[in-house]
């Protein structure tokens, strides 16, 4: 339940005509604008419409679509705070020991994926072969598979959590069921349903409780669905769930026609109606990138289907939504927001409804919480969001409205916490519609507008740095060629900004010149899009109108193609300027570039929108401060809080609470007293911060850029090396060399003695790479693998996950919790059954500065 102010009118806008104007001009003055508010602004053009009818609810909140093909490639990868926020419905892997990837095991990853929420996983049980197309070796052979998946399946704890799916694009492996000869087609049909009952029946001879799915055909199909659906009610082996796959740009555009369509056969065959799931779903150009990604999430919740992204590079970072193991990008904020969709979908209207790359959007009303939510994005300019039907009994007569963006970050790049664009009180109009103008979309990013009902108070002022962004090929050019990117014509190119990339920087004179325009003198960000498959970390030389270069070092990404961010400060006078990037070390791709005026990192995490437990309520009656109201923490009342950290380091966490809380991270307990900043330490990316106790809380507010003080670094040099580990030279180590050949065996370890000034809670930052691959003779994928290390301290033995790093020479952190008795403790590394590895250095922190 919430409370709603009492205030009626407030002091906000009519949500008119005039309402339009003036929230525009708020939103102008807010930095929507991207290019600098640029000079040049194009002609005029009729803002879009898009319409939220919250009167016309479409069914309960599914979050069906967050699922990943090989999101999961080991226990730890992702991490669990990267993992549990998205409430990932499905994930569909390989079976145990199967040979088609090094990674992914069904039974082995479930582990993480449950205990961190997770729904259903779909087993790919022809992955058990090695060979891409998979190899044919009869029905008989694969029988015998399918006996030792289903005896490990049934065996399994928790064996209720999986799906079996016996078959995999047998449209096109095995049974070429998408021949246009009709006789072919029959004869083919024929064999692939005889298979498809002898799996069947076989799995539940050994399995009684089994869930199958099927056909899982490559695209759908309705003259195979028709004949499947009808075979399978007739010989009892119907699925329990319909899966197939909807792989390209038109399934943007087709995809409800064909959910139709079948939905159509089922009733025609007296059948269901079945779960479906698209267990593959969108291109390489989608995955990522939000504005792609609301496009398909949107038609997938609308018809309250599960669906799974596809996978076209690596296992473990949940379909390329998440950095490293633990930093969220672009794509992952994006499942953020949906994640935290409640109550029902109701009705939206796209301008161009089944239309590729278009605006879509998808929102949620939940009356409980006095909360309306929509997720929009796929198309740049102007739009208008009219939301209609804004119940006065929930919201009251005026709501407060709060928008951010989830910029394209890249596949590695990092994304802080989507920025608050505005807050604005608005007036509900007579007809019960609030309309928000939104303006200067990027047709990458996704946005998303919160309504509450407004309290008294005016929110505060959503803080936007100036920004611009500047398209590498759209600058002076060198020694590089332009080359076009993901497009609808190439779906599965890698995604690039403007479609656009400039590559090929590997000669001596290679540059690219930029030409910029800043608005004062001043420190600001230079972040860079960019690709490096040099096999090391790679440089460039930057310089400012020609004075001396400063080295930039980029970490290297998968490849060429996939997008990396690396964040630089420069500092720069007022007026336009020319930055140059010119050729380093090895070589790297541009992409483009952002400026932002330089701040220092604060953002307020709204505890309204935070994940709850046991007794909590909403408050409204206050509109200050974010705007968006208190949670109300009773007994047993938790809130969960997603806090972003951009590095390893000290932060200071000030709770807005009317009573004291305590917020728990990484094992510890801290007394968190209102509005007094506490210091304690974040693990880049995100960190799971929970409140309890009984308070009404607002905000949990975080600032800083991550300071090193307080915590102690050890050198590699300083551990006791044994049974072969020993230090190798390496100049992109920290101090020049790395602890290698660790493990393998129970003797080679390496020990530290460190000292905890008091007995508690630290955080253990160890600085690892490695670079292991398995070649599975088909280069679909990049098969990488991750290795795993032993931590011991006070008697206490951890087993550690850490993932390719993509070369030898980059190094990469991952923060562990460990408890430390007061003054000297003994900290061992090791891996008696298979290499760790290579330690650069470790650093030690306790939870609370």
């Amino acid at each position: 339940m919430f409370r709603r102010s009492r205030t009626r009118g407030g002091a906000g806008h009519r949500a008119s005509t005039a309402v339009g104007a003036a929230l525009l001009g708020a939103a102008l003055t807010a930095g929507f604008l991207p290019a600098a508010q640029a000079a040049e602004q194009p002609a005029t053009v009729a803002a879009q419409r898009l319409t939220v009818d919250l009167a016309a609810p479409e069914g309960k909140v599914m979050l069906g679509a967050n699922g990943a093909l090989y999101g999961l490639g080991d226990d730890g990868v992702p991490s669990d705070a990267a993992l549990a926020p998205l409430k990932v419905t499905t994930v569909s892997q390989k079976p145990e020991g199967g040979a088609q990837h090094p990674n992914g095991d069904a039974i082995s990853v479930s582990k993480p994926f449950l205990r961190n929420g997770g729904g259903d996983v779909l087993v790919l049980m022809q992955d058990m072969y090695a060979k891409w197309p998979y190899e044919d070796l009869g029905i008989s052979d694969y029988l015998t598979k399918v006996d030792r998946i289903a005896a490990d399946i049934a065996a399994a704890p928790d064996s209720e959590h999986f799906v079996y799916v016996p078959f995999n694009e047998p449209d096109q492996i095995w049974y070429n069921l998408g021949v246009a000869d009709q006789a072919t087609y029959e004869a083919n049909r024929d064999r692939f349903l005889k298979d498809w009952k002898t799996v069947h029946q076989r799995i539940r001879a050994v399995d009684p409780d089994a869930r199958i799915a099927g056909p899982n055909e490559s695209s759908y199909h309705t003259r195979l669905l028709t004949d499947f659906l009808a075979f399978a009610k007739r010989e009892n082996v119907l699925p329990d769930i319909t899966t197939w796959h909807e792989l390209g740009p038109s399934s943007l555009r087709d995809f409800q026609a064909h959910h139709d369509n079948y939905r159509s056969i089922e009733k025609a065959l007296g059948i269901g109606p079945l779960p479906v799931n698209i267990d593959e779903y969108a291109n390489r150009r989608d995955l990522s990138v939000p504005g792609q990604l609301v496009q398909w999430v949107s038609m997938f919740e609308r018809n309250k289907v599960f669906a799974n992204q596809a996978y076209w590079d690596a296992a473990g970072n949940l379909s390329g939504n998440v950095v490293h193991t633990n930093i969220p990008n672009g794509g992952w904020w994006f499942f953020r927001w949906y994640a935290g969709l409640t109550g029902q979908t109701v009705k939206v209207t796209p301008p161009s409804p089944h239309t590729v790359d278009t605006l879509q959007g998808v929102a949620s009303l939940d009356t409980s919480r006095g909360q309306a939510q929509v997720l929009l994005g796929g198309s740049s300019g102007d739009t208008d969001v009219a939301v209609r039907h804004v119940d006065p009994k929930v919201f009251g007569t005026s709501v407060t409205v709060t928008v951010a963006e989830a910029a394209w970050s890249g596949y590695e790049g990092q994304h802080a916490a989507p920025r608050v664009l505005s807050r604005t009180k608005l007036n509900v109009a007579a007809d019960g519609t609030v309309t928000v103008p939104l303006t200067g979309l990027d047709r990458m990013s996704a946005y998303r507008i919160l309504l509450t009902p407004a309290g008294s108070g005016s929110p505060a002022t959503a803080a936007v740095p100036w920004s611009a962004p500047y398209e590498a090929e759209d600058a002076r050019i060198t020694g590089g060629q332009v080359y076009t990117q993901g497009t609808v014509a190439n779906a599965n190119g890698y995604a690039a900004s403007g479609t656009k990339d400039v590559g090929s920087l590997n000669t001596a004179a290679s540059k690219v010149e930029f030409t910029v325009d800043v608005p004062a003198a001043a420190m600001y960000d230079l972040s860079v899009l960019y690709g490096n498959q040099s096999g090391a970390p790679a440089t460039q030389t930057l310089s400012v109108d020609g004075a001396a270069a400063t080295a930039v070092s980029y970490p290297s990404t998968q490849n060429w193609l996939y997008r990396g961010k690396r964040d630089v400060t420069v500092e720069l006078t007022a007026g336009r300027h020319t930055l140059t990037l010119a050729k380093g070390t090895g070589e790297v791709t541009l992409d483009r570039i952002d400026l932002t005026a330089h701040t220092t990192p604060a953002t307020a995490y709204e505890a309204t929108f935070a994940d709850i437990s046991g007794s909590v309520t909403y408050d409204y009656r206050d509109a200050t401060g974010t705007g968006t109201g208190a949670l109300v923490l009773g007994s047993g009342g938790r809130a969960v809080l997603d806090v972003y950290a951009p590095r390893d380091g000290y932060y200071t966490v000030t709770s807005r609470a009317s009573a004291a809380v305590q917020l728990s991270l990484h094992g510890e307990s801290v007394t968190a007293a209102p509005d007094q900043a506490l210091k304690l330490y974040l693990v880049a990316g995100n960190n799971r911060v929970t409140a309890s106790g009984r308070a009404a809380l607002r905000s949990l507010d975080v600032a800083g850029a991550g300071s090193p003080a307080g915590s102690v670094t050890y050198e590699g040099e300083r551990a006791t090396l044994a049974g072969g580990a020993r230090l190798v030279d390496n100049v992109h180590a920290s101090a020049g060399t790395y602890i290698g050949w660790l493990g393998n065996s129970a003797a080679s370890t390496a020990g530290f003695t460190v000292t905890a000034p008091r007995a508690g809670q630290y955080v253990l930052v160890l600085s690892y790479s490695h670079n292991d691959r398995r070649d599975n003779g088909h280069a679909y994928n990049t098969d990488i693998m991750s290795r795993t290390a032993d931590i011991t301290v006070g008697g206490v033995t951890r087993e550690v996950t850490f993932k390719n790093t993509w070369s030898w020479d980059d190094f990469w952190t991952i923060g562990v919790p460990v408890t430390l008795k007061q003054g000297a403790n003994t900290l061992t590394i090791g891996n008696a059954s298979a290499w760790a590895p290579n330690i650069d250095r470790i650093e030690l922190a306790p939870v609370r500065g």
